[in-house]
């Protein structure tokens, strides 16, 4: 406990510290760990898939592997986004309902940087009050003098949208 007060963290920023990629969703910036990226590639021709929620775009064929794509836009309830040069698909590995590592693309808006965050850099997330669900916040962090959210991608993506995409017939996780 005094070693935290000496660094100015506590345990919970102190965890967060590391690398994480940035990226914008609907005008506003996000970051994930950089550790459950897997790859970025270009926007690319999506299958639907059907009966799948609207924020499931449906699936991509990544070099022969079936690869589910979720629009973050709309998963946070945001207008979808105009589709633009800089959007493109981060390939995350995610935790299905059995704890089995699986992949799930993830449009965004566009990706800005990988940035290195200190534990000074981050803040625990703010208390919005009883409505709002911040549970897939990990935090905020200060970058470059913006505030970026950083997410817990496992808990945005949620196990209830993956093990939906298991019982896919189409799909296999």
């Amino acid at each position: 406990m005094e070693n935290e007060r000496a660094t100015g963290g506590d345990p919970t920023t102190t965890m967060l510290a590391g690398k994480y990629l940035t990226f914008i969703l609907g005008g506003e910036s996000y970051a994930i760990p950089v550790l459950k990226v897997r790859e970025i590639i270009r926007l690319t021709n999506i299958t639907t898939v059907p009966q799948m929620p609207v924020y499931i775009r449906g699936v991509i064929n990544l070099r022969g592997k079936i690869i589910p794509v979720m629009d973050l836009c709309l998963r946070f309830g945001f207008a979808a986004a105009t589709s633009t040069e800089k959007n493109c698909i981060v390939v995350v590995q995610v935790k299905n309902p059995v704890g089995q590592a699986t992949a799930m693309g993830l449009v965004v808006d566009a990706v800005e940087e990988v940035a290195q965050l200190a534990t000074t850099d981050i803040e625990e997330t703010p208390d919005f009050g009883a409505q709002v669900d911040t549970e897939y916040i990990l935090g905020m962090a200060k970058i470059k003098g913006a505030v970026k959210a950083l997410l817990d991608i496992d808990k945005v993506i949620g196990g209830d949208t993956v093990a939906r995409l298991a019982a896919t017939p189409a799909l296999t996780l």
